[in-house]
């Protein structure tokens, strides 16, 4: 019989040095994601959603400008060869900075994540059916379809 990791996860199989590693860095995503979203709105709330959403953005591309400096600017003369609707995620990125800063002062921080984590697993969710945007095609099925609908009542369960 194959170890847990491999029947619960993805038709890959993943040694358990991989999944501990994956699991780690979705940790520290989250983390992220849950210091970020306070942080921008009590920007947000002090010098406005727009000028948040701006500094948040110069921060992180500073950030990244410091690796690209060391590797001579890696693959970024390329970006020509990425489809023109990727760089729509940089938008996506705005929506979220502002969507966050908006919610967080009216409902909190706990409920305004958990509302963000449902829609992120709604858009995957029909992203990973139809296998768009390099997704791995993995199908709707009744145990997802039911896993979303406890998402979805913990959201309002959370939020009302």
């Amino acid at each position: 019989m194959a170890p847990a990791w491999v029947i619960i996860g993805p038709k890959k199989e993943f040694g358990m040095e991989n999944i501990l590693l994956i699991i780690l860095i979705g940790l520290a995503g989250g983390i992220a994601v849950g210091l970020q979203s306070p942080l921008s709105s009590l920007m947000s709330q002090r010098i406005g959603t727009l000028e948040s959403v701006f500094i948040v953005h110069m921060g992180g591309a500073l950030a990244a400008l410091l690796p690209l400096l060391f590797y001579s600017g890696g693959k970024l003369g390329q970006w020509r060869s990425v489809p023109w609707y990727a760089l729509a995620a940089g938008v996506f990125g705005l929506v979220v900075i502002g969507a966050v800063s908006y919610m967080i002062p009216r409902i909190g921080v706990a409920a305004s994540i958990v509302t963000i984590v449902a829609g992120q697993l709604l858009v995957g969710t029909l992203l990973d059916h139809f296998g768009l945007l390099g997704a791995v095609q993995r199908p709707l099925d009744l145990t997802r379809v039911l896993g979303l609908g406890v998402v979805l009542a913990g959201v309002w369960l959370t939020v009302r």
